[in-house]
């Protein structure tokens, strides 16, 4: 196992890059710590994949270096690192048995014959094979496959870190909750570094105890799902995690206090913005808006019932404001207004929160 360092660790796939836009990762420093259950969470296109590959050895980065303890491994190769990787769509040996699929990783890295029956079985146990372990994996489903590629990547113990790129995305939707929890299970025993890719936030929040946001390239944000929630570093941040996301309305500064529709609006933070000319907002999570009697003037345009609560969506000029509230809560009647709670209302300028 191993702390991983990315160091001023930049990647393009265009031969000489010019532009912002010419860099896939932008430049990155990033610490893994020894143990660590990571989520690499964002959506499509934003790197998380290349910066998994980037660790692993499959891709080297255009400047950076990368650090697993204090060895520089930028110029090694996957061989060298020893990384387990479990990729998105199953990669297994059709010709052999689901037992002689998870035990190729251990033969080949020449653990004694004599181990290597009790690990399988402990590994087949966790994802549920034990009775597929005689079975030729040529006849399994597509789910059946995707869980021998965990176990291949997972039945090592000896590896510096296991790296798993959107590993759920062919399971079923009713299989996934309970592989998550198998593997967060896994980690708290065996305690190697894990890093898991996802564009799905609740994979991210249930299975990593640090979650790394990326977007357009860059991590905006690293911290323990709490903090993202309540916290978010970056606008991007508080529209992605979050349903419905983040409320971000538009805001000026009257004597260095928010404004939102012309009323005072009291944020968590008292610093104000340095620079003048930049997009100011205020943020705040449709948990933390109330109805009241008085402040920010709003108009109901719908509400959506979601089981355990209402989603209601206002109109504050042009701008849609969500309202979480209770099954059994009256609505206004009309002439809405909305106070949102100080405590987890931020300032953000140009997307950055304002501390």
């Amino acid at each position: 196992m191993s702390k991983i360092t990315l160091h001023n660790l930049r990647h393009s796939y265009v031969p000489q890059p010019a532009g912002p836009d010419d860099w896939a990762l932008k430049e990155l420093n990033v610490e893994w710590s020894d143990g660590g259950a990571y989520a690499l969470l964002g959506p499509s296109g934003c790197g998380k994949t290349t910066l998994l590959n980037i660790i692993s050895g499959l891709v080297h980065p255009t400047k950076g270096r990368i650090s697993f303890d204090e060895r520089n491994v930028t110029d090694a190769g996957p061989g060298e690192r020893n990384i387990a990787q479990v990729f998105q769509f199953p990669v297994v040996y059709d010709t052999m048995t689901v037992r002689q699929n998870l035990e190729f990783p251990l033969r080949n890295r020449g653990m004694p014959e004599s181990e290597i029956p009790k690990r399988v079985e402990e590994i087949a146990e966790i994802l549920d094979l034990q009775d597929m372990l005689p079975r030729r994996a040529a006849g399994l489903t597509a789910d059946g496959k995707q869980k021998i590629s965990l176990g291949r990547g997972l039945v090592r113990s000896d590896v510096n870190a296991i790296l798993f790129d959107e590993p759920l995305t062919v399971i079923d939707p009713h299989l996934k909750w309970q592989l998550r929890s198998k593997l967060k299970e896994l980690h708290q025993r065996i305690k190697v570094t894990m890093i898991y890719v996802t564009h799905d936030q609740i994979e991210a929040l249930t299975f990593a105890n640090t979650v790394v946001v990326m977007h357009e390239g860059t991590v905006v944000q690293i911290g323990t799902p709490v903090e993202l929630f309540e916290r978010p570093q970056h606008t991007f941040v508080g529209h992605f995690i979050g349903s419905p996301g983040m409320n971000v309305l538009p805001c000026d500064l009257v004597n260095g206090a928010p404004h939102v529709a012309g009323q005072p609006v009291k944020v968590q933070t008292k610093a104000s913005p340095k620079a003048n000319g930049q997009r100011l907002e205020i943020g705040v999570r449709p948990e933390y808006v109330r109805f009241a009697d008085s402040g920010v003037p709003a108009k109901i345009i719908k509400v959506s019932d979601v089981g355990r609560y209402r989603v209601v969506e206002t109109r504050c000029g042009e701008e849609r404001v969500n309202v979480i509230v209770n099954d059994d809560m009256s609505l206004p009647a009309d002439g809405a207004h909305l106070q949102f709670e100080p405590a987890f209302t931020g300032l953000y300028a140009d997307g950055w929160r304002v501390d």
